[in-house]
């Protein structure tokens, strides 16, 4: 029976030939393969080999340090094709600097992919694009000035009279994975990992392709000790394994910590008042987002404001038994972390695959789904994907905004400076932000205002000082904060001039207390 080569991380990088196309699978430092992605890098730096390379990764991966950031050299590094670079500094720099060419695809749409390839299909056919900066009659997915004249690597096709995205197979000579325990036959299991990820469609996306797949594990164990159920890769499909030498450095569970056993599912741990919320500016405005909630709704978060806010809020509220948290990672239930840890989280209830999650999201879509947000514009296009030079890509915006019944992006007002505080219910704006958000023409567009008036989908951009509702007509202001003023710290403040609704509201003068809870259960239930 054919089994895979035990080596060290030197010998994997060696194996790497230049001008090739790596995939690795991993989310922020979740599953990052650090001990070859180190000697991949160590190799470039003293021998300038391996060099002209073409990354592919579908989500960001990395905590603006390790992971894929091992890749960010302008000459090891031709090509990236990716989902997200927000926590790779280094990266995006090349990408904005045109050091390197650079492509978007979202993220979901990335790891069902590999699925499309690994079958031999023609490619991911979605309506997911449509519209925003990944329509090759807009952008294309292509981040920065050279990569404009660059080949597409997404077209629009036409089946029984409507139009779809088609994002083009990636032909793959490496894949780099990431396991907890390996038997001397090299089958892997993926047991102590935080996400379940895309890890076996891309393999076999490799292996359609006629790549080899290397191999990170933690633990080696005898042939016959793993339970056929607990494996995620079968050894006849690896070709070579690196045992990581030092675990708490290079094969971290996430960026925090190297194992908590809470946010692999082995165990559920108490959650304690200490898990409280400091009041502040992201809590306001995740309390009024919570507030279009119903009962039984299914939501999904996404990275800043929403993930960062969204799970604690619903704790301290204790609405989690009325509602369901889920996480383009796979998580169900639980209580999110957030920042350089976003993708995890304690005392989840399921734990899906990454490209699996993307079924729901694509299809069915969630109840209500929260964003953050960088800019709208009057047409109710909103662009969470180019914030001033950075290029952060879409992540899992674009495929979870599409086709949610009901998106809301949550936002400061104005960026850059903003200061504030509470009082007696009412906001009191210290110093005002420096960035307008509200502008006549949005710098990218990542959702599309038009196509979901088109097709009636509901959306609210939550702020900490007002409420905006996109309807037919437009932008609507339907709520606006006690102690704010309308024309000097709302209308003036922005390029355009929303419509005002006739029924214009204050907001609840709750979310503004420093009360746990505010009353979002009653809320919910008299919906």
């Amino acid at each position: 029976m054919k089994k895979p080569k035990f080596v060290t991380g030197e010998e994997a990088a060696a194996m790497i030939k230049d001008d090739s196309t790596i995939a690795t699978i991993g989310m922020t430092l979740v599953s990052a393969s650090e001990t070859i992605l180190k000697a991949i890098e160590k190799r470039f730096l003293e021998t300038g080999s391996p060099n002209h390379l073409t990354l592919v990764h579908s989500c960001g991966q990395s905590d603006r340090d390790r992971g894929i950031q091992h890749f960010s050299h302008e000459e090891m590094l031709y090509r990236i094709i990716g989902g997200h670079w927000g926590l790779q500094p280094r990266m995006m720099k090349l990408i904005s600097e045109n050091k390197i060419l650079a492509y978007c695809i979202p993220q979901g749409q990335f790891a069902q992919l590999y699925r499309s390839m690994a079958g031999g299909e023609p490619g991911k056919i979605t309506k997911v694009g449509l519209g925003t900066f990944i329509d090759p009659r807009i952008d294309g997915g292509k981040m920065n000035a050279i990569t404009k004249d660059a080949p597409d690597i997404v077209d629009v096709v036409t089946i029984d009279g409507e139009e779809y995205m088609r994002y083009k197979p990636i032909p793959l000579d490496y894949c780099i994975i990431r396991g907890t325990y390996v038997d001397e036959m090299g089958n892997l299991t993926t047991d102590e990992e935080a996400m379940q990820l895309e890890v076996f469609s891309a393999v076999m996306a490799c292996k359609k392709f006629g790549g080899k797949v290397i191999a990170q594990a933690k633990y080696k164990v005898k042939s016959g000790t793993l339970h056929c159920k607990r494996v995620t890769v079968p050894g006849i499909f690896i070709d070579a394994v690196v045992m990581c030498p030092n675990p708490e450095e290079d094969h971290r569970q996430t960026h925090s910590f190297a194992f908590d056993p809470a946010y692999c599912g082995d165990i559920k741990v108490p959650v304690s008042d200490s898990d409280a919320l400091p009041m502040n500016l992201r809590k306001v405005i995740g309390r009024r987002a919570l507030m279009e909630l119903q009962v039984d709704d299914v939501l999904n978060v996404g990275t800043g404001i929403p993930n960062d806010v969204v799970g604690p809020i619903i704790s301290e509220e204790g609405v989690g038994d009325d509602v369901t948290v889920t996480v383009e990672s796979g998580i169900y239930g639980g209580i999110p972390m957030g920042g350089i840890d976003f993708g995890i989280a304690k005392n989840n209830f399921a734990l899906l695959r990454h490209d699996d999650q993307f079924d729901y999201y694509n299809g069915a879509g969630v109840d209500v789904t929260y964003m953050g947000a960088g800019e709208i514009d009057p047409d109710g296009n909103v662009n969470a994907t180019r914030l001033g030079p950075n290029p952060t890509g879409a992540g899992g915006f674009i495929d979870i905004t599409t086709n949610a019944k009901h998106v809301v992006f949550c936002s400061s007002f104005t960026g850059k400076g903003l200061d504030c505080s509470f009082e007696n219910g009412h906001l009191h704006i210290n110093k005002e932000g420096s960035l307008i958000k509200f502008v006549n023409k949005v710098q990218q567009i990542s959702y599309n205002g038009k196509i979901a008036r088109e097709k009636h989908q509901k959306m609210h951009f939550i702020t900490e000082r007002a409420v905006f509702e996109l309807r037919p007509e437009g932008l609507v202001l339907t709520e606006i904060a006690p102690g704010i003023d309308l024309q000097t710290q709302i209308l003036d403040l922005m390029e355009f001039k929303p419509i005002i609704s006739e029924n214009l509201k204050e907001m609840n003068p709750a979310i503004f207390s420093e009360a746990i809870p505010y009353g979002l259960k009653d809320i919910i239930r008299n919906h």
